[in-house]
């Protein structure tokens, strides 16, 4: 029987109209080891055109939510979407440009490799130069209670919010 690998990049997205398209365009078509890859928009009520620039961008699912219900829960409706859609692979990024798509191939590649089950992208916060003191802080309070639930340490969330073997491409 043939192994079919199926990735799904979930995007949430809240009137993301300006750089979902640059996002959708930087994510990868294909990695080796990886049969299918697609990309799942998860509208949280945007008033702007942020799905059909991102339909035009390639985008091959969109769940559309109605009204704004928060980041949580279309992280979560997304996760069940992918799901439904059968991935092997879930990647959830961002429709702000935030994180880099073409990191997307190092990040699963040792998931695709069958080393690991599960990867945590890290940013190295304190460097990030559009990040405002106060979204510092709270990114590091939010993470470290994340992190004390999850029983791990995230880089990308407790302080120092990064180590010298992190990943930033």
């Amino acid at each position: 029987m043939v192994m079919v690998m199926k990735v799904i990049i979930q995007i949430p997205c809240y009137n993301e109209e300006a750089t979902i398209g640059e996002v959708v365009r930087e994510l990868p078509n294909e990695v080796e080891g990886v049969d299918q890859i697609e990309y799942l928009i998860i509208d949280d009520g945007s008033t702007d055109s942020t799905v059909n620039a991102a339909i035009a961008a390639g985008a091959h699912h969109v769940v559309r939510l109605g009204t704004n219900r928060g980041y949580g829960i279309a992280f979560h409706t997304g996760i069940r979407r992918c799901q439904e859609l059968g991935a092997d692979i879930i990647v959830n990024t961002d429709g702000d440009n935030q994180y880099r798509g073409r990191c997307v191939e190092r990040l699963i590649r040792p998931i695709v490799d069958e080393h690991v089950d599960i990867v945590i992208g890290s940013r190295p916060i304190e460097t990030i130069s559009d990040f405002s003191w106060l979204k510092k802080k709270l990114q590091h309070i939010g993470s470290r209670i994340a992190s004390r639930f999850a029983g791990t340490r995230v880089p990308d969330v407790l302080w120092p919010p990064f180590e010298t073997d992190t990943l930033w491409c």
